[in-house]
């Protein structure tokens, strides 16, 4: 009898094992493939020999495929390392300018001179990681309006591959704030299988908080019940919607046994999650960050929100206009059967001299008076 948790997600799966539990993963696999490479031959057997000799000829050609695509991800990962290193200066100029370590040509120069308040409010560009990610999807369903003020001290954004164990990590760099004593949070995901993004762990920066600051958990205060000893207001701590919650990520237990299929798939769900929004800013956000800031890049892969409006409104005042138009049919169609029916009784009078048929009370309505 089969049933969800046997059908259950190889990915999520293998999130959630530790390294003694890989190998006998490895092994498990390995038996399947055999199994599989068993039922293949299978499969073969039960071919003519002509088509058997032909499908042997294909897999010689995919063997061949395969190793050229073998070496392109070796190609691949070497081109992708050499042209990290060259985006590098850019990056830096990016930071400099944002932040105000130096000046680009052309300012004018009024804006270099002015009072001190004039001056901070103009440095570099302001709040430019905090627009950049807002800007996205992704990103901007996870900030909360209370996150925004803790991430205008943003600075800059890095990511960076790490080889033992594979995966990559990222790092958010902060201004001194009133929110936190860290200057640096750090995400780092563990991967098994770098090409199949499969997740051996995640780990995150724990934040030190200032007093009172957390975003992460909103305190909650009652007054005690009338008649209490305790006169001191009760206080419970909740936890609250953050974009911060990504430096606490989803855990997997030690022991797979004590999590149940609900519990699997909700943290799956939560992996597949969190790993959506670490590849984002590192894919998206950090290397196309100005064109985010701008806008530019959310109209080129969400296309114009305002314009598929407009021809939703286009659509409502096409579907408003035919409507009326067949109600104005409707009732062009109306008043020729009230016509007709005008003419009918005067002409039955003039044959007959007789008046129409009394309606409702005895009396004629007033369209069938006769003269």
């Amino acid at each position: 009898m089969s049933s969800k948790k046997d059908n259950f997600d190889m990915t999520g799966l293998t999130a959630a094992l530790n390294a003694e539990d890989r190998a006998d993963l490895v092994n498990a696999l390995k038996d399947k493939l055999l199994d599989l490479t068993g039922k293949h031959s299978d499969v073969l057997e039960n071919l003519s020999p002509v088509v058997r000799k032909r499908v042997e000829v294909l897999q010689e050609v995919q063997s061949q495929h395969d190793e050229l695509e073998a070496k392109f991800m070796e190609e691949r990962a070497a081109l992708e390392a050499k042209y990290q290193k060259l985006y590098q200066p850019l990056y830096t100029m990016r930071y400099e300018i944002v932040n105000g370590v130096v000046e680009v040509e052309g300012v004018p120069a009024q804006a270099e001179t002015g009072d001190d308040e004039d001056k901070a409010a103009e440095k570099g560009v302001p709040d430019f990681w905090l627009n950049a990610m807002k800007n996205n999807e992704v990103l901007a369903e996870e900030i909360s309006e209370r996150d925004e003020g803790a991430l205008k001290y943003l600075k800059d954004i890095k990511w960076c591959k790490i080889a033992a164990p594979k995966g990559f990590k990222l790092e958010f760099f902060f201004d001194t704030n009133p929110y936190f004593k860290n200057s640096v949070l750090i995400k780092t995901y563990h991967m098994i299988d770098e090409d199949e993004p499969i997740l051996e762990k995640v780990l995150g920066t724990e934040i030190d908080w200032l007093p009172g600051k957390s975003l992460t958990q909103k305190i909650l205060k009652r007054k005690p019940k009338k008649g209490s000893k305790n006169a001191k207001p009760i206080t419970k701590t909740e936890q609250c919607e953050s974009f911060f919650n990504f430096f606490n990520p989803p855990q997997v237990p030690e022991d797979d046994e004590d999590i149940d299929e609900d519990a699997a798939e909700e943290l799956q769900n939560s992996m597949e999650q969190d790993y959506d929004i670490g590849s984002t800013i590192r894919d998206k956000i950090i290397p196309h960050a100005v064109s985010w800031y701008t806008g530019e890049a959310a109209q080129d892969e969400y296309g114009d929100v305002d314009d598929d409006e407009d021809d939703e409104e286009d659509e409502d005042d096409d579907e408003e206009e035919d409507e009326d138009e067949d109600e104005e049919d409707d009732d062009e169609e109306e008043d020729e059967e009230e016509s007709k029916t005008k003419k009918k009784p005067s002409a039955g009078h003039k044959k007959s001299g007789r008046t129409a048929p009394p309606v409702g009370d005895g009396q004629q309505p007033p369209e069938c008076k006769q003269q």
